[in-house]
Protein backbone atom coordinates (compact mmCIF):
# COMPACT_ATOMS: atom_id res chain seq x y z
CA UNK A 1 0.00 0.00 0.00
CA UNK A 2 1.40 3.88 -1.01
CA UNK A 3 3.01 5.67 1.74
CA UNK A 4 2.06 9.19 2.64
CA UNK A 5 4.75 10.84 1.18
CA UNK A 6 4.02 8.68 -2.40
CA UNK A 7 0.79 10.41 -2.46
CA UNK A 8 0.89 14.07 -4.40
CA UNK A 9 -1.62 16.87 -4.46
CA UNK A 10 -2.02 19.42 -7.13
CA UNK A 11 -4.27 22.81 -7.29
CA UNK A 12 -7.49 20.98 -6.94
CA UNK A 13 -6.59 17.32 -7.02
CA UNK A 14 -4.92 14.68 -4.27
CA UNK A 15 -3.90 11.47 -6.72
CA UNK A 16 -1.29 8.80 -6.98
CA UNK A 17 -1.44 7.24 -10.15
CA UNK A 18 0.82 4.56 -11.98
CA UNK A 19 1.41 3.00 -15.03
CA UNK A 20 3.47 0.05 -16.50
CA UNK A 21 4.92 0.88 -19.72
CA UNK A 22 6.56 -1.54 -21.79
CA UNK A 23 7.88 -0.52 -25.56
CA UNK A 24 9.51 -3.07 -28.21
CA UNK A 25 12.27 -2.39 -30.45
CA UNK A 26 11.48 -2.17 -34.34
CA UNK A 27 11.72 -5.80 -35.86
CA UNK A 28 12.17 -6.93 -32.01
CA UNK A 29 15.60 -6.25 -33.17
CA UNK A 30 17.81 -7.51 -30.01
CA UNK A 31 20.10 -4.17 -30.02
CA UNK A 32 20.48 -2.74 -26.40
CA UNK A 33 23.70 -3.36 -24.52
CA UNK A 34 23.90 -2.57 -20.73
CA UNK A 35 25.44 1.63 -21.69
CA UNK A 36 22.49 1.57 -24.09
CA UNK A 37 19.88 1.19 -21.17
CA UNK A 38 21.31 3.28 -18.71
CA UNK A 39 21.81 6.19 -20.60
CA UNK A 40 18.19 5.41 -22.14
CA UNK A 41 17.42 5.35 -18.34
CA UNK A 42 18.58 8.83 -17.99
CA UNK A 43 17.12 10.32 -21.15
CA UNK A 44 13.57 9.23 -20.26
CA UNK A 45 13.96 10.30 -16.42
CA UNK A 46 14.47 13.62 -18.04
CA UNK A 47 11.11 12.91 -20.48
CA UNK A 48 9.26 12.23 -17.38
CA UNK A 49 10.73 15.31 -15.50
CA UNK A 50 9.64 17.42 -18.15
CA UNK A 51 5.53 15.87 -18.04
CA UNK A 52 5.92 16.49 -14.07
CA UNK A 53 5.97 12.37 -14.01
CA UNK A 54 8.41 10.68 -12.17
CA UNK A 55 10.40 7.79 -13.75
CA UNK A 56 9.80 4.99 -10.75
CA UNK A 57 11.22 2.18 -11.94
CA UNK A 58 13.06 1.54 -15.64
CA UNK A 59 14.67 -1.64 -16.68
CA UNK A 60 14.86 -3.84 -20.10
CA UNK A 61 16.64 -6.31 -22.43
CA UNK A 62 17.98 -6.38 -25.68
CA UNK A 63 14.64 -5.71 -27.62
CA UNK A 64 12.60 -4.15 -24.70
CA UNK A 65 12.04 -1.69 -21.96
CA UNK A 66 9.87 -1.55 -18.81
CA UNK A 67 9.29 1.22 -17.16
CA UNK A 68 7.23 2.13 -14.01
CA UNK A 69 6.08 5.50 -14.13
CA UNK A 70 4.01 8.17 -11.14
CA UNK A 71 2.29 10.54 -13.19
CA UNK A 72 -0.45 13.38 -12.82
CA UNK A 73 -3.85 13.16 -13.66
CA UNK A 74 -3.25 16.25 -16.19
CA UNK A 75 -0.83 14.47 -18.26
CA UNK A 76 -1.99 11.98 -21.24
CA UNK A 77 -1.23 8.27 -21.45
CA UNK A 78 -0.39 8.10 -24.92
CA UNK A 79 1.20 11.46 -25.26
CA UNK A 80 3.84 10.63 -22.87
CA UNK A 81 4.44 7.26 -24.30
CA UNK A 82 4.84 9.50 -27.55
CA UNK A 83 7.40 11.87 -26.31
CA UNK A 84 9.31 9.40 -24.16
CA UNK A 85 9.66 6.74 -27.72
CA UNK A 86 10.69 10.01 -30.07
CA UNK A 87 12.76 11.46 -27.58
CA UNK A 88 14.48 8.06 -26.80
CA UNK A 89 14.89 6.99 -29.86
CA UNK A 90 16.52 10.24 -31.28
CA UNK A 91 19.13 10.65 -28.73
CA UNK A 92 19.88 7.04 -28.72
CA UNK A 93 20.65 6.69 -32.87
CA UNK A 94 22.57 10.77 -32.19
CA UNK A 95 24.84 8.98 -29.66
CA UNK A 96 25.29 5.41 -30.59
CA UNK A 97 25.87 5.40 -34.29
CA UNK A 98 26.03 1.42 -33.75
CA UNK A 99 21.85 1.51 -33.39
CA UNK A 100 21.57 2.92 -37.14
CA UNK A 101 22.89 -0.17 -39.07
CA UNK A 102 19.53 -2.08 -37.85
CA UNK A 103 17.29 1.02 -38.53
CA UNK A 104 19.09 2.90 -41.56
CA UNK A 105 15.11 2.37 -42.91
CA UNK A 106 13.06 2.83 -41.09
CA UNK A 107 14.90 6.10 -38.54
CA UNK A 108 13.16 4.45 -35.57
CA UNK A 109 13.73 2.77 -32.95
CA UNK A 110 10.85 1.73 -31.68
CA UNK A 111 7.78 -0.22 -32.44
CA UNK A 112 4.79 1.18 -33.25
CA UNK A 113 2.62 0.02 -30.72
CA UNK A 114 3.09 -0.30 -26.60
CA UNK A 115 1.84 -1.55 -23.30
CA UNK A 116 0.21 0.50 -20.77
CA UNK A 117 -1.27 -0.71 -17.94
CA UNK A 118 -2.20 0.85 -14.78
CA UNK A 119 -1.05 0.07 -11.58
CA UNK A 120 -2.24 0.87 -8.08
CA UNK A 121 -2.77 -0.08 -4.65
CA UNK A 122 -5.37 -2.30 -4.32
CA UNK A 123 -6.77 -5.37 -6.89
CA UNK A 124 -9.99 -4.17 -8.21
CA UNK A 125 -12.01 -6.85 -6.63
CA UNK A 126 -11.29 -4.84 -3.40
CA UNK A 127 -11.91 -1.60 -4.78
CA UNK A 128 -15.56 -3.26 -6.05
CA UNK A 129 -16.23 -4.64 -2.78
CA UNK A 130 -14.97 -0.93 -1.10
CA UNK A 131 -17.49 0.63 -3.42
CA UNK A 132 -20.55 -1.14 -2.84
CA UNK A 133 -19.82 -1.13 0.78
CA UNK A 134 -20.32 2.30 0.97
CA UNK A 135 -23.92 3.57 2.71
CA UNK A 136 -26.09 4.80 -0.13
CA UNK A 137 -29.09 6.60 1.50
CA UNK A 138 -32.38 4.93 0.09
CA UNK A 139 -34.15 7.87 0.06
Amino acid sequence: MAQDQDIRTGRHCVFLMHVHLVFTTKFRHKVFTARHLKRMEEVMANVCSDFECELVEFNGEAEYVHLLVNFPPTVSVSKLVNSLKSVSSRRLRQEFPELKKHYWRAQRLWNGSYFAGSVGGASLDVLRRYIESQDRPHV
